[in-house]
């Protein structure tokens, strides 16, 4: 089997002790890192109102990541249009793209990225981007980002000429993300690549993939379906130690999914005694019902299973979501278990 290429997908996880400071470090020093290995592309998710999980803002991180790399694509994944003015996510990535030309994904999602209340704080000046709209709006982004911008048409006649910098040379690579069959189905009307959302998900990869591929429409920027899968990876040079970085991550999923009040990522030492001492049925089967989808286990084990992966589902990419745990002793301001994840799979 054709070993794929591999991605990174980036939460900035916030663990016990660590600063959003030195979360963000250990971000930049992992893409840093990605590039450095050959990795393909770089992207960084975008969620709110989390003590875990730092990645609010993916168009600041994109452009720190940016300028600390070289050849690494870097992008969102994705930005949650419902909560952004369209003309503000197009001027944004328009100026990603000016920022390091040709390197600039634009991963676009429907979902909220969070709770109620935070949605409500998001939206205070009113609405930003009309769910019922998101079709329009994403056609509105692409179009802006071109050179020639879009035009606005009044009902009256007039025209009016929109565009996100003044004088693009390039423009950011738009890719749908989602975890339903809508998203599927509108990336393949638009012609636009995609991503389903397996590294949460679970389930529905299958159908959202057929429904993609046999709906395709060529456009004028794709001519057949693009796309890649998504994972929940953790590999360490013993299986033992790779089960070990992955519990604090499935602890904190398990505690998201029972609706449980959410906390900074545990270290695998707190983990492991936190399960030892306070053992939850409810939260051990959610535990083993994830663990069965993630890939985890020894360098050369995980490499073969994410080939195995790609295969099956016909694919020639992988973007990773290195869960990987730090043990107490590891440096704050560094992705030790991340990092050696990445090592081991470029091996």
């Amino acid at each position: 089997m054709t070993t794929p290429a591999l991605s990174v997908l980036d939460l900035v996880p916030v663990r016990t002790g660590q600063t959003s400071a030195q979360a963000i470090a250990s971000s930049m020093q992992l893409a840093q890192h990605a590039d450095a290995l050959g990795l393909t592309r770089y992207w960084f998710a975008e969620h709110h109102n989390m003590p875990s999980v730092a990645s609010t803002t993916p168009p600041v991180l994109i452009a720190a990541a940016a300028a600390r790399t070289q050849r690494i694509r870097v992008g969102s994944g994705g930005v949650m249009l419902p909560n952004h003015a369209p003309l503000i996510v197009a001027e944004q990535f328009a100026a990603l793209e000016a920022l390091a030309p040709g390197r600039i994904d634009l991963g676009i999602g429907r979902a909220p990225g969070s709770d109620p209340v935070i949605t409500h704080l998001l939206r205070q000046s009113g609405t930003t981007g009309d769910v019922d709209r998101f079709p329009a709006h994403v056609q509105d982004i692409a179009a802006m980002v071109q050179s020639d911008g879009a035009t606005v048409r009044f009902t009256s006649g007039g025209e009016y000429g929109v565009k996100a910098t003044p004088a693009a040379s390039g423009s950011p690579t738009i890719w749908l993300l989602g975890s339903s069959d809508y998203s599927a189905q509108l990336a393949a009307a638009q012609g636009l690549p995609y991503v389903f959302a397996n590294h949460f998900a679970g389930v529905g990869l299958e159908r959202a993939l057929d429904l993609y591929r046999s709906q395709f429409r060529p456009s004028e920027t794709l001519d057949a379906p693009l796309t890649f899968l998504t994972a929940n990876v953790v590999a360490a040079p013993s299986a033992e130690e790779a089960e070990a970085r992955a519990l604090p991550q499935l602890r904190a999923m398990a505690r998201l999914r029972g609706n449980k009040p959410m906390r900074p990522l545990e270290t695998v030492d707190e983990a492991q005694r936190g399960a030892a001492e306070h053992p939850d049925t409810q939260e051990q089967t959610l535990i083993d019902a994830m663990r069965q989808r993630w890939l985890i286990g020894e360098g050369a084990e995980v490499r073969s299973s994410l080939a195995a992966f790609a295969a099956q589902h016909g694919v020639d990419e992988i973007m990773m979501s290195p869960v990987a745990g730090a043990y107490d002793g590891e440096p704050l301001d560094a992705a030790t278990g991340r990092a050696q994840t990445l090592d081991l799979l470029v091996a």
